[in-house]
C-alpha cells in the first residue's frame, strides 16, 4: 500500500473564483502596480524584479531572442530555451544584452585606421557610429557614416575625417538617462559619448534609444540600462553551457525540468552556487512542500510550481504524476511563507502550466504565486521563433513542448533513460504582436485586482478571498441561452439607426 493517500481531490485554477473586496481610491486601476520579485537576492538588487507578472516559458516554439527583447521592453522576461547548441543559445543572450537599451558599450576605432578599413568594419558589425580613442582608451573624437564617402576618402585616416572633441558635446560621469537626454536635446546631436573625469570613454547614449525608453516605461533593465536576459539550462551539460551564457551576459538562469525534486537538480544548483554564486538560479518544477524545501535548501532563488498542466504536456497521462495547479500553488505557498518566517528570505513562486486567460493569472497570483510562466500564450505572437502557416484559411503558428519528440532531439542525453515523449505538437492561432495582446491582458489583471480592493500583488496574497465553484457555476459564468450569428452574416452589416 502507498505510504500516503490523499483522498481530497486536487484543484485546478478553473475551479476557483475571486470574491470582490472594497474598491478604494488606492485600488483604482491607475494606482495598481504589478511589480513583483523575479528571484530572491540577498543583496536586494533592484534589477531582480519584473514589472508585469508574466514570463515566457523556455521552449523552442516560444522564447527566442526576439521574444526576449520585446517582453523585456514591456516589463516581463523570456527564458531562452536550452534545447539548442550552447553557442547558439549564448548568441541569443548576447543579442539581448547588446540590444541598444541605454548606455551602450561601443565598438571603437583608432585614429590611424583608414576610411576604407572603417567602412569594412561598419559592414561587418552593422554599426555606423564609432568613437575614436587613443591607446589608453581616451576619447579623441567620433566618426559616423555622414563624415566620409569611401569612394572619395577611402585612403585617408579616420583622424582626417572625424569630429574632434572641440566639435562635439560630451557627458562626464553620467549614469542617469534623463540627464543624458537633456544634454542631447541641447546639443542637437544624435549620440552622446560618456567619459570619466580622465576623458576615458565609458559608453554612448543614442537619442533614438532614449525615445525607446520613453515608449517603454516598464522595461526590465540591469544596472547598466541593458535589457535583462534569462536563460534555461539543463541538468546534463550545465558545466559547459553556463560559462558560455555568463560570458554572453546572462542575468538569471532557470533549470528546465518537468521534475525538479531530484538528485540531478541538486547537483546543478550546488555547482552554480560554487562556481557562479553571483548568478541567481530558479529551480523546479515541483508540486509539493517537500520539493520546495529541497530546492531552496540547495540554492534555488525562486521555484517553478506545476506539473503536467500545460496545453501540450502529457506528463500526467504518461507517468501518472502531477497535481492540479491550484492545489500545488496553495501547498507550496504555505511552505514558502513558513520558510520566509523562519529565515527572512522571500523566495518567489512561479505558477507554470495550464494558464490560458487573464483570469487564470489573477487566480494563480491570489493563491500565492508571484508571477506566472506561459507558453501557448506567447507561441501565438509575432515575436515567437516559428513561422506562420495557413490551415483551413486560418493563420496559425506551430507549437510544441520541450517534452515533445521535436525538442527531444536536442536533449537526447537528458532523455536517454526514457523511451516515450511527455509532450505533443500542434498549432495555435496567430494573435499578432505581443505589445497589442499584452496590454489587453494587463488591463484585465488590473481590473480584477481593483475589484478585489488591492493595489499590489503582495496585497492580493494577503487580502484575496476565493471560493471553489461547481461545474454548473462555471457554465453559468459563460455566455449562454442566446443566439450569436457568425460575424460574416448579414445581421452584423445592418445599420441599427446609428
Amino acid at each position: 500500500m502507498a505510504k500516503i493517500i490523499y483522498n481530497e481531490p486536487s484543484r485546478t485554477l478553473l475551479e476557483y473564483r475571486l470574491l470582490p473586496g472594497l474598491t478604494t481610491e488606492n485600488s483604482l486601476i491607475d494606482n495598481i502596480s504589478l511589480r513583483t520579485p523575479l528571484i530572491y537576492s540577498d543583496k536586494k538588487d533592484h534589477k531582480y524584479h519584473i514589472n508585469v507578472p508574466i514570463v515566457a516559458a523556455a521552449m523552442q516554439s516560444v522564447s527566442g531572442a526576439d521574444m526576449a527583447i520585446e517582453l523585456a521592453k514591456l516589463g516581463g522576461i523570456a527564458f531562452v530555451y536550452c534545447s539548442q547548441p550552447i553557442e547558439q543559445q549564448a548568441e541569443m543572450i548576447a543579442r539581448i544584452k547588446t540590444h541598444k537599451a541605454g548606455f551602450v558599450e561601443p565598438e571603437t576605432v583608432h585614429p590611424q585606421i583608414t576610411i576604407q578599413d572603417l567602412c569594412a568594419l561598419s559592414q561587418q558589425k552593422g554599426y555606423t557610429t564609432f568613437p575614436v580613442i587613443d591607446e589608453s582608451g581616451r576619447l579623441l573624437g567620433i566618426i559616423t557614416k555622414n563624415d566620409y564617402d569611401v569612394s572619395r576618402h577611402g585612403e585617408l585616416c579616420v583622424k582626417d575625417r572625424m569630429l574632434t572633441l572641440d566639435q562635439i558635446v560630451v557627458g562626464t560621469d553620467i549614469n542617469n538617462l534623463s540627464e543624458a537626454n537633456s544634454i542631447l536635446m541641447e546639443s542637437h546631436q544624435s549620440v552622446l559619448p560618456i567619459v570619466d573625469k580622465g576623458n576615458k570613454l565609458l559608453y554612448l547614449v543614442f537619442r533614438k534609444d532614449i525615445r525607446n525608453h520613453l515608449n517603454n516605461p516598464y522595461e526590465v533593465i540591469d544596472e547598466r540600462k541593458r535589457l535583462m536576459a534569462a536563460a534555461a539550462v539543463n541538468t546534463y551539460d550545465y558545466p559547459e553551457r553556463i560559462p558560455a551564457l555568463v560570458e554572453a551576459g546572462v542575468d538569471i538562469l532557470a533549470i528546465d525540468s518537468s521534475d525538479g525534486y531530484s538528485y540531478f537538480q541538486q547537483q546543478t544548483l550546488l555547482w552554480v552556487k560554487e562556481y557562479y554564486p553571483e548568478i541567481p538560479i530558479i529551480g523546479g518544477n515541483i508540486i509539493t512542500p517537500a520539493g520546495f524545501e529541497f530546492l531552496v535548501d540547495n540554492g534555488a532563488g525562486a521555484v517553478k510550481v506545476g506539473m503536467g498542466g500545460g496545453s501540450i504536456c502529457i506528463t500526467q497521462e504518461q507517468k501518472g504524476t502531477g497535481r492540479g495547479l491550484a492545489t500545488a500553488i496553495i501547498k507550496v505557498s504555505e511552505a514558502r511563507d513558513s520558510y520566509f518566517k523562519k529565515t527572512g528570505k522571500y523566495v518567489p513562486l512561479i505558477a507554470d502550466g495550464g494558464i490560458v486567460h487573464a483570469k487564470d493569472i489573477v487566480i494563480a497570483l491570489a493563491l500565492g504565486a508571484d508571477y506566472v510562466m506561459m507558453g501557448r500564450y506567447f507561441a501565438r505572437m509575432e515575436e515567437s521563433p516559428t513561422q506562420k502557416v495557413t490551415i483551413n484559411n486560418r493563420v496559425m503558428k506551430p507549437y510544441w513542448g520541450e517534452g515533445a519528440a521535436r525538442a527531444r532531439r536536442w536533449k537526447a542525453m537528458r532523455y536517454s533513460q526514457v523511451k516515450f515523449v511527455e509532450g505533443v505538437e500542434g498549432f495555435v492561432e496567430y494573435a499578432g504582436k505581443l505589445r497589442d495582446n499584452l496590454d489587453d491582458t494587463i488591463s484585465k489583471i488590473k481590473a480584477s485586482m481593483s475589484s478585489c480592493g488591492v493595489s499590489t500583488i503582495r496585497e492580493l496574497h494577503k487580502q484575496a478571498e476565493l471560493e471553489v465553484i461547481s461545474a454548473l457555476s462555471i457554465r453559468e459564468g459563460k455566455v449562454h441561452d442566446i443566439y450569436m450569428p457568425d460575424k460574416d452574416q448579414h445581421y452584423y452589416s445592418l445599420n441599427w439607426g446609428e
